[in-house]
């Protein structure tokens, strides 16, 4: 989320009521999906040089030590990720749940919004995601300074 706000975007997070969490920023819808795979693939790039001690990019569970894996593989053309509120077929049946910035923690758990209370929790606070198309953004000025700081860290040229 911090790194996406130091490029001008406003994030958003959601549990997905699985074994993670997405980070999300709104896009105008007419940004290309090379472009913005490209985009998410240098971003995760640069965070796990930033933090290699905490996150990588690399997709083999062997090969993560411990470290938690920034996928950035759903930015394509006809890839699903899990849409906000579904339930998932897990026990306890969690939902893919948005959330406050402040809900999420070092020991976060992805799967502790339910069935049982969404909508308590829906009932007690706003969706967090409710207004989020109004921060679309598009990738012109974001994408110059992810490029300035990849290159100020020694990361090789994007190939978008």
């Amino acid at each position: 989320g911090d790194l996406l706000r130091e490029l001008g975007l406003t994030p958003f997070v959601m549990a997905t009521g699985s074994s993670g969490f997405h980070v999300v920023a709104p896009l105008e819808r007419d940004e290309p999906f090379d472009v913005v795979r490209d985009f998410t693939r240098d971003l995760a790039a640069l965070l796990a040089h930033r933090h290699p001690a905490q996150f990588t990019t690399e997709q083999r569970k062997a090969k993560r030590g411990g470290r938690i894996f920034l996928d950035t593989l759903r930015n394509a053309y006809a890839h699903t990720a899990v849409a906000p509120y579904s339930v998932r077929a897990k026990p306890g049946a969690p939902i893919a749940a948005p959330l406050d910035w402040d809900e999420v923690a070092r020991d976060a758990d992805p799967q502790q919004v339910t069935i049982k209370s969404v909508f308590r929790r829906l009932a007690q606070k706003p969706d967090p995601w409710r207004d989020m198309m109004a921060h679309a953004a598009t990738l012109d000025a974001p994408r110059a300074v992810l490029d300035r700081l990849r290159q100020d860290a020694g990361l090789a040229a994007a190939d978008g």
